[in-house]
């Protein structure tokens, strides 16, 4: 079974699903962040209990995880950022890569030169490599969610898929279901697949289902129109996966940019976007519009980030006649 995925982060927690759980636990490296909302300083004492919840709490996953078991060779993850600029190439091309280029533009260049470079090799390599396996009969298996890059996904896979004309009843899909109950019963919301921990994987395989050729046609259709469409953006709306204008997310940028003093850090603010509101886009596209609004003057910055930091590691100051 092949295994598609839509970002670096599901590819990796889907990999270790496969034998998380399989032995007896031993423990390992983690990170964990205490904090305060004051500012103060977490005592030692803070940290160590910390530090042995998460420990413990990472036992218990392990513990009561079933591996999945396959091989990670099966795994495929394609992060190529498709909910965002141009989608008129057949398969990743300058045109991704230009789009790719401007979105790491954010981090430090010697970073995101090369990452660039390797996501469309990487990519249009496995693609290759999955047509070849698909012809020889393997099923194919593919994760998605209402995550604007996880159903552009699904929509151009099932393109790719179209063209290579495979048989009916060898692809499967599994969709992230919008909401959950918890052992406790409380509700629990997933954005995407990359927030799936890998002890979860395998109670989301019973809702597999096998993807009907009307529902591939579907998704062809509508992903030629998106391409002639191209635009700037595609969201999840109501549901549905449409073109939108650049515009789409200012309003919850400028809202916790207005509650701000004169003065603020950036970084603060795009934090806040992404974990207030899960409208599923990274900090580089926030980061981005945020520079929109320097270049237009309704925002200036103070500092500057370090070398090798995102640029959005920084303070800026409003201008209030613009905003």
């Amino acid at each position: 079974m092949i295994d598609i995925v839509f970002s670096d982060s599901a590819c990796g927690s889907l990999k270790m699903a496969q034998h998380y759980g399989k032995e007896k636990y031993q423990g390992g490296c983690m990170g964990i962040i205490v904090s305060h909302d004051d500012g103060s300083k977490p005592t030692k004492e803070e940290v160590e209990t910390a530090r042995r919840e998460a420990e413990e709490k990472a036992r218990l996953a392990w513990e009561s995880a079933t591996p999945m078991g396959g091989k990670t060779s099966d795994i495929y993850g394609f992060n190529l950022m498709l909910s965002i600029g141009d989608i008129s190439e057949n398969r990743p091309g300058i045109k991704r890569k230009l789009i790719l280029e401007h979105l790491y533009s954010v981090y430090p260049k010697d970073e995101w030169h090369q990452a660039t470079e390797e996501i469309l090799n990487r990519a249009n390599e496995d693609l290759k490599t999955i047509r070849e396996r698909a012809a020889s009969g393997e099923s194919l298996r593919i994760w998605y969610s209402n995550q604007p890059d996880e159903m552009c996904g699904l929509y151009c896979f099932m393109s790719q898929l179209n063209q290579w004309k495979v048989r009916d009843g060898q692809v499967s899909i599994v969709k992230l279901p919008e909401w959950e109950a918890d052992e406790r019963g409380n509700i629990v919301r997933k954005n995407s697949w990359s927030e799936v921990a890998p002890e979860e994987w395998q109670r989301y395989l019973s809702m597999q289902k096998i993807a009907l050729p009307v529902f591939i046609q579907s998704c062809v259709s509508r992903w030629r129109e998106l391409q002639a469409e191209s635009a700037p953006l595609r969201a999840v709306l109501n549901g549905q996966l449409v073109s939108t204008s650049e515009i789409l997310y200012d309003d919850f940028i400028l809202r916790e940019i207005e509650a701000e003093d004169e003065e603020f850090h950036e970084a603060m603010i795009i934090g806040r976007v992404l974990g207030k509101y899960q409208l599923g886009i990274g900090d580089s596209w926030v980061a981005l519009r945020i520079e929109e609004m320097i270049h237009v003057g309704k925002l200036e910055a103070v500092t500057t980030g370090g070398k090798y930091m995102p640029i959005y590691h920084r303070v800026l100051k409003k201008c209030i006649h613009r905003l």
